[in-house]
């Protein structure tokens, strides 16, 4: 089956998001972010996304599920930060009024499952990236009988060639099930991307998350000493991670479990993985199981997420085990 109209309208919808989320970073202070019960920062630009997409897909595939990752119970007790996304959404939207934008940002409930089919968003995956003007990323897939099938991935600091200090910034990944990965400069021309050729782990690069609570960096260390990686960490925010991969900047992606009670959520890896297996790599979690998106919002059967180019990775799932052990603990 063909997913063409998904494809072009999530291309079309997160290239938005992010001139949306630039527009709302060249202007914003610190107090305009606000913190959910658990302690993570929010800010106008995650709920100003998720409305906007949320409200184009009710347009477009008004039958289709959003699990998104807001809602608008904080949103509803901030007044300031209300009227500012009210603002921003209209922006793009001028006809949507507060009780609109409420309810698109709400209409992201949709509990996902191992049936039919749903779209997953991030608004802004890496808000603390976004926050202090690092690395984050637009996050969109549409999900089919519990798999990814379309993913679209916006990383408007991402820099178009590795290492690139000039020239705009700014890609979009995306990808479709059976169609092989591209990325295109924001508003520029698609190419095609492949994940790097490397067989030799010790002529491997891998990137981790930014923030110590997301993976164990001092684990990460380990495995990489285990597998003669010599070259430094790349530590980055947001599913930018799953893009670098994808191009081949990097070979290796460890997010390594930090609590066993933590379950990873859809919408953090969904567009990734689809981008990453396009472009020929693989994703499992550390036990080298495939990722399940077919629980509900959670990946709930899975614990951390070892993505790689492909030829590495038993390499990498054995020098995982050995570290972590067997079960993955």
């Amino acid at each position: 089956m063909s997913h063409a109209r998904e494809l072009a309208f999530a291309a079309q919808v997160v290239a938005r998001a992010c001139a949306l989320c630039r527009a709302v970073q060249a202007s914003m202070v610190p107090r305009d972010s606000l913190a959910k019960a658990d302690r993570s920062p929010v800010t106008v630009a995650d709920f100003a996304v998720q409305a906007v997409i949320s409200h184009a897909l009710a347009e477009a595939f008004p039958q289709d599920g959003l699990v998104g990752e807001e809602h608008s119970e904080d949103l509803r007790a901030d007044d300031r930060i209300r009227s500012q996304v009210v603002q921003v959404v209209r922006t793009v939207e001028p006809g949507l009024g507060e009780t609109e934008v409420l309810a698109a940002i709400d209409r992201g409930g949709h509990p996902g499952g191992p049936t039919g089919r749903f779209w997953t968003l991030d608004p802004i995956d890496g808000t603390k990236g976004f926050l202090q003007r690092r690395q984050y990323a637009v996050a969109l897939a549409l999900i089919e009988d519990g798999v990814p099938v379309v993913g679209a991935l916006g990383c408007p600091d991402l820099p178009v060639e590795q290492g690139a200090a000039a020239g705009p910034p700014g890609c979009l990944f995306t990808a479709a099930r059976g169609t092989g990965a591209f990325m295109q400069v924001l508003d520029g021309g698609q190419t095609r991307i492949r994940t790097a050729d490397v067989g030799d782990p010790s002529l491997a690069s891998f990137c981790e998350s930014v923030e110590s609570g997301h993976s164990a960096h001092g684990r990460a260390a380990r495995i990489a000493a285990l597998l003669g990686v010599t070259a430094p960490p790349c530590r980055i925010d947001s599913q930018c991670k799953y893009a670098v991969v994808a191009r081949g900047d990097a070979s290796i992606y460890l997010r390594l479990p930090t609590r066993d009670d933590y379950q990873e959520k859809i919408w953090d890896h969904a567009a990734g993985w689809i981008v990453i297996r396009e472009a020929g790599g693989e994703v499992t979690d550390v036990a080298g199981r495939p990722l399940d998106f077919s629980l509900g919002r959670t990946l709930r059967a899975n614990r951390g997420v070892i993505a790689t180019n492909g030829r590495l990775h038993e390499a990498v799932l054995a020098a995982v085990r050995q570290v972590l052990g067997d079960a993955g603990h």
